[in-house]
């Protein structure tokens, strides 16, 4: 899809104001995507909430993200993409307020889903807006550099920053701080960021938005509540059959369907196909770490959250190097070294994990964070690089956005599967947590293979072809 271009032209003062803007959707998004993690010990002692109400304080955000960001792509190239950029930064400040308000748990989870609403709408929009803003290509692959430095960053430092302001201010804290922000984001976006649109919106996918909603949703759902209603129950039954009625029903309609809102075809390209079940073990080695080594750190070994999120620094700075070079060695090398290595280190991090204990040497845990940092950093470029290899210019924003829902699926499953693992183990969290990290080292594992496979010269040739089908294909439906 053509975009409208906007509707005034910015001088490159404006340009820097409406990228800082961008900056600052992405910085309150990327980080309450980590930032609650660190506190979760403190909401568990304030709502007297269960684990697996911690696993939907987390997933309530992420889950409600990945359902709907293709959707508010497409709302935004229909109605305007400044108009959709400011009531997503509104519905993330009143979620963020509300959350910083909750009086029990459920409101703070419903609160999270709220904040999520309008968190789906500031990434894919507001890389919508780069793309429309900085038309010189050199120009705009900085700016999306940038941008994505900054990504993750926010994420990164989550739960450093989370740790200093529940210590300092409580857990209520992390989510009031958002509320400042959006409202100068708002006063930016109205200011200083032109109005564009695509120059045909994609119609309406209300059918296959549905399907998308009650096949994730339930499998979370499932997951989390299986170790309390039992796995057997009719209830947890129910769910499952309801996401695999979801799914097939997905895969038959949106592949019959002219402009679905998710395109089917993009899954015969095994580049592509790879890339997506990558973000999905991928993230969720980070999800499940970031959930596991939160309990660990302040219930087993007592910190205070402020001396957790320290410890976490050595995975954040290695996560920020290593996602600096993994660039440079993609375009050196190709997508594949990056990837494997990244998966290596990864099963790595978490593989020596699976030893920790009550005792466990500081030494000891800031190795295996460093290795998993460092293999984070690195995988996120060439999963990208991987997604879009031979996709049509046209069709690479709906490609990312699919790519980037795999990425917010992958965090929810994380955060479920061992939350449920530890929640459900009898022999107390230690022991259980062993089983946990032993299943996020598998993924690493998983990424590794994956990596190989879909970066290979019968993969590569493949993605060549489907991506030459799409373009006929999008070009035939131009007539």
């Amino acid at each position: 899809m053509l975009s409208v271009e906007p509707s005034q032209t910015l001088s490159p003062r404006g340009r820097t104001i409406v990228l800082l803007t961008c900056f600052l959707s992405v910085l309150v998004a990327g980080l309450d995507t980590t930032i609650a993690n660190v506190a979760l010990p403190s909401i568990q002692k304030a709502l007297h909430a269960p684990v697996s109400g911690l696993q939907w304080v987390v997933d309530a955000y992420t889950l409600v993200i990945a359902c709907l960001l293709i959707f508010s792509g497409s709302v935004a190239d229909r109605f305007g993409r400044r108009r959709v950029f400011q009531v997503g930064l509104g519905f993330f400040s009143l979620g963020s307020l509300l959350c910083g308000l909750a009086p029990s748990l459920g409101a703070l989870v419903a609160f999270r889903a709220l904040q999520a609403v309008g968190g789906a709408m500031l990434n894919p929009v507001a890389m919508s807006i780069i793309a429309t803003t900085f038309t010189d290509q050199n120009e705009r692959a900085r700016a999306v550099g940038a941008w994505g430095a900054v990504a993750g960053l926010s994420g990164a430092g989550g739960p450093v920053l989370g740790g200093l302001l529940v210590s300092g201010l409580g857990w209520r804290s992390i989510f009031w701080v958002n509320v400042p922000v959006g409202a100068l984001a708002i006063y930016l976006t109205q200011r200083f960021v032109p109005e564009s649109r695509a120059a045909s919106g994609k119609r309406f996918d209300p059918l296959g938005q549905l399907l998308v909603v009650t096949f994730l949703g339930p499998v979370t759902a499932a997951v989390i509540e299986g170790p309390r209603h039992g796995w057997s129950s009719p209830f947890i039954v129910a769910l499952f059959v309801l996401a695999a009625v979801s799914v097939s029903g997905l895969v038959v309609i949106e592949s019959r369907r002219a402009g679905p809102l998710v395109d089917i075809r993009f899954f015969r390209s095994p580049a592509f196909s790879g890339a997506a079940i990558i973000a999905v073990v991928a993230l969720m080695t980070l999800g499940g770490f970031l959930f596991l080594n939160t309990l660990y750190l302040q219930d087993v070994r007592g910190y205070s959250a402020l001396h957790a999120g320290l410890l976490t620094i050595p995975m954040a700075a290695a996560l920020a190097v290593c996602a600096m070079i993994s660039g440079r060695v993609v375009a050196a090398r190709g997508p594949r070294p990056a990837l494997v290595l990244a998966g290596l280190l990864l099963t790595a991090g978490t593989g020596l994990l699976i030893g920790t204990g009550r005792e466990t040497g500081v030494w000891y845990l800031i190795l295996a964070y460093l290795l998993f940092g460092a293999g984070f950093g690195l995988v996120g470029t060439p999963m990208t690089n991987t997604a879009l290899s031979g996709m049509p210019r046209d069709q690479a924003g709906v490609a990312g956005a699919i790519a980037s829902t795999c990425r917010q699926t992958g965090g929810a499953i994380g955060v479920a599967v061992c939350g449920s693992i530890v929640a459900g183990g009898s022999a107390g969290f230690v022991a259980s947590s062993h089983i946990a990290w032993a299943l996020l080292a598998g993924c690493g594992i998983a990424t590794v293979l994956l990596g190989l496979v879909s970066t290979g010269r019968w993969a590569r040739a493949r993605a060549e072809r489907s991506g030459l089908q799409l373009g006929t294909q999008a070009m035939e439906a131009t007539r």
